[in-house]
Parts: structure tokens; C-alpha cells; sequence
């Protein structure tokens, strides 16, 4: 394994989270000051967040939640900023201490970020402290996508899943990375199969926990695996497609409503980790709320609700086919992701399947939900790949 050829670029500059204190205390006067609209009129989610528990959340917002707590866990770990093709990216370093790690990108999706892979980074990093062989040792690489968290906000179009693709090929290359692998799930699964199909000098190989690869044309027969998936896409498509649709189509609209009010911010990414997430009908069944509350407080306090839902429009014409890949290829299948999609299909699209999992429980949201089977994966699915 060549973890690194040459010294980490000077375009590399230090980050830290330090937000001012007046942020912090208008964000809870707007909570307070917070205008609910009616009840819903019907007994369950199906016209969207409930009231009783978005008022639920947003007083434990108000009242309980700690940024600092967050703010702080944020830089116990390295951070920096770097311009990649005019737009400052922000991302977590962390290189391990033994020798051989293999070099990772991990990227997340919307309403990820970042926050979802804090949980991931001791493990991979350092796996015998937490049960693990040295053998499995990664260094972390997990940025912000262009547009989120803290990364730049495009004051241009055209920033695809394949200009962010190029631009972390560049931001590894900066970092000295000879060879590397990259993990993805949501968008940051888009971007990594990306990568995959560019098949960029020293990329290894990839992991991802929402494959793509809806056949072109259906088969006139389906099984019991693939029906469930076009059932499960129509549903995707349909009563979840809310949110997607119209940041596909007018993100600024939305935009307007979510940078000004905090309780609108948090029922729309709350409705995605209620509807997703693998729960037993809420998703604090599934997410702890201060994780959910750290995960809607950097869209609220980097202004991101629609400079992130940008990323749907970009890349409105993409579909759930996705590129057939020759390069080395690791898949991991979560029982409630929408849509889960069955094997026949991944083998097909992915011809280099050098792992194939199906995880015991979650959803969509692997990294935040199990971050622990997610991290025995990305071990697996990519330790054929070590040189």
C-alpha cells in the first residue's frame, strides 16, 4: 500500500468551528418566537411532520441541545480548508498511526454531512482500540460537499457529481495520496460511483451503501427482490419525492422559508430521518435527537438550505441507473434503505463485485443509524484492496 507519495500541499489551511455567541442566541429566539401552523388532519405522517413532535424537537432545540457539546467534538479532530477550482472545500483529516492505513474518502449526502462519519473515524483509524485487526487501518478524508456544511457556497452552475468527483481526485492529490479508496452513501454514494466510472490514477476501489443500478429497461419478469425494488422506487419516487422534487426544481423557493425560520429547517430534515431511517415510526427510534439536532444545526448555522438543495437541480437529469463499472467494487445492502435494491441487479451494473453485504438492520441513513456494522463493511468490503 503507497499511503503517500508526496507531502500534503501548502494550498492546505487550517479550520476550526468557532461560532460567535450571538448566533447561538438568535437561533433560540426564533425557536421561541417560533409560528405553528395547523395541526395536521389525519392520524400519521402521511401530509408530512406531525406537529406534536416537531414542537417536540424544537423545545429540546430551544431549551436542552448544546452546541458547544458539538462545536467541540468537531475540532478534536483535524480540519481544514483548501480552493478547489475557485470554491473552498472543508474537510476532516485524520491519518492513522499505523503503518500501511489505507487512504479514504468518505462522502456524505443531503441532509447529511459530516457529522454523520465523526462516529466512524476511531474505528477506522485506529480499529484495535475498538476491537478491530491493525491490519484495517484507514486514514480519513471526509469533506463537505460543495455547498454544505462549511465548505464554499457555488455562485455558478455546474457543479455535477462529476465536478465534485474531480475535485476530490485533486483534494487526495493535495493531500500526497498515492493510492486510495473512497465510500459513499445518498450523493456521496452518486460521487463515489462517479469516481468509480472515471476510474482516476491510484483510486483502488470503492464502497458504497446505496448502489444505483436500476436496470435501463426493466425485465418483462421480475423476482420477488426486484419487484420490491420498483415498489420501493415508485414510493421514493412518489410520497417520499416531496422534498427532491422541488429542490430539484426550485431550491431558491425553499431556500427562502429554511434560512429564516429554524423550525422549518429542522421538519424538513427531520420528515427525511422519519421516513427513512430503519424505526418503528419515529426516528428517534433510530436517532438519538441530539444527533439529529447536531446534523440540522449546520444547516442553520452555515446557512446551507439552498446552496446544499442545489445539488438536486445539478443533477436533476441523473437517474437511478447508474454508470456499469469495471473497477473493484464493495456493496453494502441495509434492510429499510429506500429503495433496496437486490443483487442481481448490483452484480450486473458492478462487474469487479469484490464484496457483498447485506446488513442485519437500518436504513438509509447507515453511517448515523449503524455506524458500527458500517464500519465492519467498509473493513471487509475493501481489505482485498490492500497492497
Amino acid at each position: 500500500m503507497t499511503a503517500s507519495t508526496t507531502a500534503p500541499s501548502d494550498l492546505v489551511r487550517p479550520f476550526r468551528v468557532e461560532l460567535p455567541d450571538s448566533e447561538i442566541a438568535d437561533l433560540k429566539q426564533r425557536l421561541a418566537r417560533t409560528r405553528w401552523p395547523d395541526p395536521e388532519t389525519v392520524p400519521d405522517w402521511s401530509q408530512g411532520v406531525r406537529v406534536e413532535h416537531a414542537k417536540s424537537l424544537v423545545a429540546h432545540w430551544e431549551r436542552d441541545y448544546d452546541w458547544r457539546r458539538f462545536e467541540a467534538e468537531l475540532n478534536r479532530f483535524p480540519q481544514f480548508l483548501t480552493t478547489i477550482d475557485g470554491l473552498d472545500i472543508h474537510f476532516v483529516h485524520v491519518r492513522s498511526e499505523n503503518p500501511g492505513a489505507m487512504p479514504l474518502i468518505l462522502t456524505h449526502g443531503w441532509p447529511g454531512s459530516i457529522a454523520e462519519f465523526l462516529k466512524l473515524i476511531g474505528p477506522l483509524t485506529d480499529p484495535v482500540a475498538f476491537g478491530g485487526d491493525v491490519a484495517d487501518s484507514f486514514d480519513v478524508v471526509i469533506p463537505s460537499l460543495p455547498g454544505f456544511g462549511f465548505s464554499g457556497k457555488p455562485a455558478e452552475t455546474g457543479w455535477t457529481a462529476s465536478r465534485i468527483a474531480t475535485a476530490w481526485v485533486e483534494l487526495m492529490r493535495r493531500l500526497g495520496y498515492g493510492d486510495w479508496a473512497a465510500h459513499g452513501g445518498d450523493w456521496g454514494s452518486v460521487v463515489t460511483t462517479t469516481l468509480g466510472a472515471m476510474r482516476p490514477e491510484g483510486l483502488l476501489g470503492i464502497h458504497v451503501n446505496t448502489p444505483y443500478v436500476f436496470p435501463a429497461q426493466l425485465p418483462s419478469t421480475l423476482s420477488a427482490d426486484e419487484q420490491y425494488a420498483v415498489d420501493g422506487l415508485a414510493h421514493y419516487a412518489g410520497d417520499l419525492g416531496g422534498s427532491n422534487h422541488l429542490q430539484g426544481t426550485k431550491p431558491e423557493t425553499v431556500g427562502f422559508a429554511l434560512a429564516d425560520s429554524p423550525a422549518g429547517q429542522a421538519a424538513w430534515i427531520y420528515e427525511k430521518f422519519q421516513s427513512k431511517t430503519d424505526n418503528d415510526g419515529l426516528a428517534e427510534d433510530a436517532l438519538g435527537i441530539d444527533d439529529m439536532l447536531d446534523a440540522i444545526s449546520l444547516y442553520w448555522f452555515t446557512n446551507s438550505a439552498a446552496s446544499s438543495a442545489r445539488i438536486y437541480w445539478e443533477n436533476r437529469s441523473a437517474t437511478m441507473a447508474g454508470p456499469k463499472l469495471t473497477l473493484p467494487v464493495a456493496v453494502t445492502v441495509f434492510p429499510r434503505d429506500i429503495p433496496r435494491i437486490p443483487r442481481s441487479w448490483i452484480e450486473d451494473t458492478y462487474h469487479n463485485l469484490i464484496h457483498y453485504g447485506e446488513a442485519e438492520k437500518g436504513g438509509h441513513f447507515a453511517a448515523l443509524e449503524q455506524p458500527e456494522i458500517l464500519v465492519r463493511e467498509i473493513r471487509a468490503g475493501l481489505r482485498s484492496l490492500r497492497r
